[in-house]
């Protein structure tokens, strides 16, 4: 590198073991160096006991020409429990992948087919197994013929396990203080067999999105950066006009004792989403870094064992200083969750909307799709074609089911309260969420706005306010904050959201000829999990190394069980 990458759409690397991430940091500098790059730089790597991020600053600083990345690498660098953690620069075109865990478990876990493979720095001796057989043997399945391998260790034992995996390897000059390093090609004398044939990765080409709220902004963004022409399609007058368009909404993770599996997505989707606000809207304006304090009504604040209070978890029970802060009784049982706030999410849309390589065609409402030998036509409600498109993905909310109706999509309606508070009010300074939630202080104007609710209403398309849910409303914002009885709602809003029978996004190919795709079923936590199901779907489109392990990936796959 960089002359093997020239000229191509994506580069795909596969790191054992990061260490102080030097590698990382030299291949991004590499790459921004260079005027022929690939439009995206992938870069996975597997650390089984990540370093703190001053030891990163530390080790970068001998190198002048990475400080400044390993500033914005070490601002990143939180949270890493067990599991994958997708870390995103440079707009999203730099892409890393930390694999924290056991290195033979994270290799299972992630599948994709790497152009170029660095193995670790340790000798065998100081880190034998990462140079197993079996962990050898591993890394050999994310290789294609062409693959490019590096480690600094020169040891025959190594030399010859790569050999017997298929590499064509050699000794090179290395660099001070290193005198040889190893460097090779994947070009086995057999044919390899693949237990799951490599995923294909698409070229590039144009693309229907239907529905212009937070799922079908985040597809088109994450496909406008991958160089495709994306054309979004909604009925409404603007974008986020539906279930995406609340004034104000939490972002905030879901904690379980058992660590279930709707708790770690919400943690991957909430870093992706959170990387997102903080590179194109404006804190404090648009969204807040505040942090949200969760009520436990039933007084169990339990969390995953292994966490503490110092982390690396970001959420943990609330102490009396945070409690304070929200305004509560000092023996309140709550979480406080560092990493979470308050977000609009149609300034978010229209971020993602504004996105090169997006044309957004509101008023226009697309009910039917039409395959021919050319793609797919989109057609209008007179059955016009408004467009022929290489790709359709379906992000209508609710509505999807009118593209896909074998699946199992329930309408969900809710309600929630808002108005304006003086800016004397007592109220708590970050959302408060539980049984509902509260959302006070968001600037609106000269006004400070507050939001509260919602309901829930299962199998509900109706639009309309009701004055039972708004009694309903108060009734749980009083039991979820003493301040709150002072609040005078000035209006309702309603929108209808879209759920899954399982409750978990539904992301995949929808059945029939291919070329339809869906991002749908957010519910109620699509701040939360938009930015991630579009990263995951552009994976499966291009070949690109999972967002997720592989396990979480297929639990929002269309096609689970």
């Amino acid at each position: 590198l960089p002359d093997a990458w020239a000229g191509q759409p994506q580069w795909l690397i596969l790191e054992t073991g990061f260490g102080f991430g030097l590698n990382f940091l030299t291949t991004w500098a590499a790459w921004r160096a260079d005027p022929a790059r690939p439009r995206l730089l992938h870069f996975v790597s597997v650390e089984a006991h990540p370093v703190a991020p001053g030891e990163l600053l530390r080790a970068a600083a001998a190198y002048p020409e990475l400080i400044e990345l390993a500033r914005a690498l070490a601002s990143r660098w939180d949270e890493l429990l067990p599991g994958f953690h997708r870390l995103s620069f440079d707009d999203g075109r730099v892409l890393l992948t930390l694999c924290v865990g056991d290195v033979q478990a994270m290799l299972r876990a992630q599948r994709f087919e790497a152009d170029s493979i660095f193995l670790d720095g340790f000798s065998p001796d100081r880190n034998p197994q990462m140079w197993s057989p079996d962990t050898l043997k591993a890394v050999s399945r994310f290789a294609r013929r062409g693959t490019g391998i590096a480690t600094w260790t020169i040891a025959r034992a190594v030399r010859d396990a790569l050999t017997q995996n298929g590499f064509q390897v050699r000794k090179a000059p290395g660099l001070p203080p290193k005198r040889d390093c190893l460097r090779g090609v994947f070009d086995p004398a057999w044919t390899p067999r693949r237990r799951t044939p490599p995923a294909e990765r698409t070229g590039p080409g144009r693309c229907a999105v239907i529905g212009a709220g937070l799922g079908g902004a985040a597809v088109a963004a994450s496909l406008a950066r991958r160089g495709w022409r994306v054309t979004v399609f909604d009925r409404a007058d603007r974008p986020a006009a539906g279930a995406s368009g609340l004034p104000v909404g939490v972002l905030a993770p879901h904690v379980s004792p058992d660590d279930a599996l709707l708790s770690r997505l919400t943690r991957a989707g909430l870093r992706a989403t959170w990387q997102q606000l903080e590179s194109m809207l404006l804190e404090g304006q648009d969204w807040r870094a505040s942090g949200v304090l969760e009520r436990r009504p039933e007084g169990d604040v339990r969390v995953p064992p292994g966490w503490r209070a110092e982390g690396p978890n970001l959420s943990w029970p609330a102490d009396a200083v945070q409690l304070h802060a929200a305004r509560l009784p000092p023996d309140t049982a709550a979480l406080w969750h560092r990493r979470a706030g308050w977000v609009r999410p149609r300034a978010l849309i229209e971020a993602w909307l504004a996105q090169p390589g997006i044309e957004v065609r509101t008023g226009t409402e697309a009910t039917a799709l039409e395959a021919s030998a050319a793609g797919w036509h989109v057609l209008d409600t007179q059955r016009k074609p408004l467009g022929m498109f290489d790709r359709v993905v379906v992000a209508a909310g609710f509505e999807s089911g009118r593209f896909a109706p074998l699946l199992p999509l329930q309408p969900v309606r809710g309600q929630v309260e808002w108005g304006h508070a003086p800016a004397h009010t007592p109220l708590p300074s970050m959302p408060v969420n539980g049984d509902g939630h509260l959302i006070a202080g968001v600037p609106d104007g000269e006004r400070l706005l507050w939001l509260g609710g919602a309901t829930f209403d299962r199998d509900s398309t109706d639009m309309s306010a009701r004055a039972a849910d708004a009694a309903a409303n108060r009734a749980r914002l009083v039991r979820l904050h003493p301040l709150a009885g002072a609040l005078q709602p000035e209006s309702s809003w309603v929108g209808v959201r879209c759920a899954s029978g399982d409750r978990r996004p539904l992301v995949g190919p929808v059945a029939g000829p291919p070329g339809v795709w869906v991002c749908t079923a957010l519910g109620s936590r699509g701040l939360t999990f938009a930015a991630l199901c579009a990263e995951l779907l552009a994976a499966h489109w291009h070949g690109e190394p999972l967002p997720l392990p592989a396990a979480l990936a297929k639990a929002l796959d269309t096609r689970r069980p």
